[in-house]
């Protein structure tokens, strides 16, 4: 069949927007474009040569232009915001370096990143919770006892009450136990210990013999965090209380 540089030029045209579809349009640009390309290879072949089918072609042939030339726009506009990214990321690694450089003792350690500095209050928290982490209860009760001391106004506050509470609680210290949980539910009703302080607080209000004061914290802990883990396990110690 004789080829007309019409056709040469759309069969190039076809490869070209074929294989972009393949690289990065949607499934529904691609069975899109997969039809076209279908109507244009039955319009070459049915082949008369005839000015309509000429011109149909043309027509679909600018059509395929312009999806290609969206689809090239998306594709560059994706470019520009992974290089936006991937420069965002480069500059703020080097604000890391410097103020890692600049900082006392910032000196990098074997293996290219520098250390991040922690505060004297980050340190002693968390030198405090691995005391209970290891299971010394004395030292967690000291160590925690002395960051409280310290900074009473820490965002790490209710954390280190309720950790203080829990070592007491391990101690046998049930009444010193109770008081902690007491002051994270009190002081604290809106951090993330607080159910827990209350479930806390009524447990060792069971060992010390106080069957209904722990009644109380349980149906307190349904009241206020009926959402929280330990509203399921409140209620199965005030079911055991009813029951006992």
């Amino acid at each position: 069949m004789l080829r007309t540089p019409a056709t040469r030029c759309a069969s190039v045209l076809l490869g070209g927007v074929a294989l972009f579809a393949t690289a990065c349009a949607t499934p529904a640009e691609m069975r899109k474009v997969n039809n076209r390309v279908t109507d244009l290879e039955r319009s070459r072949s049915g082949g008369d040569g005839s000015r309509g089918r000429l011109a149909d072609l043309g027509a679909q042939v600018e059509a395929l232009q312009i999806g290609f030339d969206e689809m090239n726009g998306r594709l560059e506009v994706m470019e520009r915001r992974v290089e936006d990214a991937l420069e965002e990321a480069r500059a703020a690694r080097s604000e890391l370096h410097q103020g890692a450089a600049a900082a006392p003792g910032g000196a990098s350690p074997p293996g290219g990143e520098p250390e991040v500095a922690v505060s004297e209050e980050v340190q002693r928290y968390r030198d405090a919770y691995a005391k209970w982490r290891e299971g010394d209860a004395g030292a967690c009760v000291d160590q925690f006892g002395e960051f409280l001391q310290t900074y009473p106004a820490s965002e790490y506050a209710d954390d280190a009450t309720y950790w203080l509470g829990d070592c007491y609680f391990k101690q046998g210290n049930f009444s010193a136990a109770v008081l902690r949980f007491d002051d994270v539910a009190r002081q604290y009703p809106e951090g993330n210990k607080a159910a827990d302080a209350l479930y806390r607080q009524g447990e060792a209000l069971l060992r010390m013999g106080h069957g209904t004061a722990a009644g109380n914290a349980f149906e307190k802990v349904l009241r206020d965090y009926p959402d929280s883990a330990r509203a399921p396990e409140a209620k199965r110690q005030l079911d055991l209380l009813q029951a006992g």
